[in-house]
């Protein structure tokens, strides 16, 4: 499991049907090693902290291994690092190999899975495609979300190393599927919503 580009952007207006918009989506790879905060990253932020941000959802991470089939489904298009608007690109790691609640390590910074994450319809911004929102959840290539238990510094070549996992064995895909999947899983429903490692917006959701 390797940290292949740790990207960073601040946030920038842009046009998007007709609106001025603030989003931070747009993210860039960085040479040098990064101090990693309990709220941020140096160099990045975020516009709107009701979507990403916040202590749970602090470093979105993106498989590489996805990049490929997204360059299947958008040929035309170019796909350099952090164009999902991810801060960590790595490779080694999906979605349904992860738990909510397992905990890494990378640099000298240690950190917890939160969450999948829900695009917002800045994704579709990025992508100059509206309907990139929706064929983002389709395809259940989401990342997921790190929390920050120690700060430090990473960069681009560390290797991200499993420290714990959770045993509840709750995957993040697991988590994609309940909440945009079809097939109904009481029992993994009922466990989710008692998951003390998922966010309690979640655990509510699926409570109700």
């Amino acid at each position: 499991m390797k940290l292949i580009s740790v990207n960073v952007g601040l946030p920038r207006e842009v046009t998007w049907k007709g609106k001025t918009v603030s989003t931070g989506i747009f993210k860039e790879p960085v040479s040098k090693r990064v101090m990693v905060r309990s709220l941020n990253l140096d160099g990045d932020a975020q516009a709107d902290l009701t979507v990403p941000g916040g202590l749970d959802k602090v470093i979105y991470v993106y498989p590489f291994d996805h990049y490929d089939y997204w360059q299947s489904e958008l040929p035309d298009r170019e796909f350099p690092p952090g164009i999902f608007g991810e801060n960590f690109t790595i490779t080694g790691l999906r979605e349904e190999e992860v738990n909510i609640g397992d905990l890494f390590a990378i640099g000298t910074v240690k950190l917890m899975v939160t969450q999948p994450r829900l695009p917002c319809y800045k994704l579709g911004i990025r992508f100059g495609r509206p309907d990139m929102v929706k064929r983002f959840l389709a395809s259940h290539r989401t990342g997921f979300y790190f929390r920050i238990l120690q700060e430090g510094e990473v960069g681009a070549g560390d290797t991200l190393e499993f420290v714990s996992r959770d045993d509840n064995n709750i995957t993040v895909a697991d988590i994609t599927q309940l909440y945009v999947g079809k097939e109904d899983n009481p029992e993994l429903l009922h466990r989710a919503a008692q998951l003390e490692a998922l966010l309690k917006t979640w655990r509510d959701y699926f409570q109700r």
